[in-house]
């Protein structure tokens, strides 16, 4: 059974639900949650995959508690009916460690994809440090996607032979959706002349962004659009209507600087796959924009991602507008700075990691082997 509550989740399991779909020797079960509705079920769609059940938790103005109490609530009945061999999560949200604790309570084992990132901090991101913390307190194996995040684990207690590092499958997503020859439905980012101008990306969305921080996000990049003539800034707006109040008040009517709705995902990998420069808090982005020669600048001041920082690919501003601007202005500026990060190596997998996660399932279900040799060996960075 996979359980999964929002679009990242969705998109980093597709992988694997595909390649479990298409084996014989597997049945599963998909269970959305529903805590983001509508743009979940846009990433399903471009996979092509519909829940076979869906718990639509979803309410207006909930809190993180009405959240986890909804999760429980709702998985306790299907878990003691499909009595399922294994549940399978994805990442820190609050869905993967509400669904790790139903599961707990019916006794089924826990599989937990991507596992072992840190950001040491209790509270930062909040709350999904302590999320991820406590899922891997629940489950029974542990894919983690790169060796870092298996060391952690392994300074945690957790035990080596329920560890796997297997990549990330963000990439095996990402590799499926990129197409030069994409056209893309929105009229402005058609308008675009990717070849000609520099556009920069942005996402901003944490809860500890929320207030001072996003502005003084937005605030720098009024200051960008002002000194260069020649740069777009693409500015994808968060469903939460907070986080849009702040963009429309700072952004709205300022030249090049366009704010756009949530594009779907098939859209947001190739507009990912075009622009220059992608400024981000998003975790999940700071592992996809590498593996397309992007350099990333990473809005948050901690980053349970570290392998992109020491591998070169992500560089970490934190929210200060000076900071911001200044790391901007270097990259547009100095080529040879820009081209260093473009051709780091990306740390985080090979593709192939839904295809390691399905095999090792079955070696260790039903074979009851190590599997060992199944891990991904290649593109570890150093200490």
């Amino acid at each position: 059974m996979f359980i999964f509550g929002t679009r990242p989740e969705a998109i980093k399991l597709a992988p694997v639900i595909q390649h479990m779909a298409g084996d014989a020797r597997f049945a599963p079960l998909t269970v959305a949650t529903g805590q983001h509705e509508e743009m979940l079920e846009q990433a399903l769609g471009t996979f092509g995959i519909v829940p076979d059940v869906n718990l639509r938790i979803m309410e207006h103005g909930q809190s993180l508690t009405d959240v986890t109490v909804r999760t429980l609530t709702g998985l306790q009945p299907l878990l003691a009916r499909f009595r399922p061999e294994i549940v399978l999560v994805h990442g820190d949200t609050l869905a993967s460690f509400a669904a790790a604790l139903a599961s707990f309570f019916e006794q089924v084992p826990v599989a937990h994809v991507e596992a072992g990132l840190r950001t040491f901090h209790r509270y930062d991101p909040f709350p999904e440090e302590m999320s991820r913390r406590l899922t891997a307190r629940l489950a029974s194996l542990h894919f983690a996607p790169t060796a870092r995040a298996k060391e952690n684990l392994l300074r945690e207690g957790v035990p080596a032979e329920e560890i796997f590092v297997v990549g990330n499958t963000v990439i095996d997503a990402l590799l499926s959706q990129v197409d030069p020859g994409f056209t893309f439905a929105d009229p402005l980012l058609r308008d675009i002349d990717f070849a000609r101008e520099r556009v920069l990306l942005v996402t901003a969305h944490r809860r500890e962004n929320w207030g001072a921080p996003l502005e003084r996000i937005y605030r720098a990049l009024v200051q960008v659009a002002e000194i260069y003539p020649d740069v777009r800034i693409v500015v994808a707006l968060h469903k939460n209507p907070l986080i849009r109040r702040a963009a429309r008040d700072i952004l709205s009517g300022r030249a090049r600087i366009h704010l756009i709705e949530p594009p779907a995902y098939r859209s947001f990998v190739n507009l990912m796959a075009r622009c220059t420069l992608i400024l981000t808090d998003s975790g999940g982005i700071q592992e996809e924009a590498p593996a397309l020669g992007k350099p990333v600048l990473v809005l948050r001041e901690t980053t349970e991602r570290p392998e992109g920082l020491e591998a070169g690919t992500c560089l970490k501003v934190g929210t200060g507008t000076e900071r911001i601007v200044g790391a901007v202005r270097r990259l547009l500026d100095d080529a040879a700075a820009y081209e260093q990060m473009r051709r780091a190596v990306n740390p985080y997998g090979d593709g192939q990691a839904a295809r390691r996660i399905v095999e090792i399932l079955w070696a260790k279900l039903r074979q009851g082997g190590d599997a060992r040799d199944l891990e991904w060996t290649a593109g570890r960075p150093s200490s």
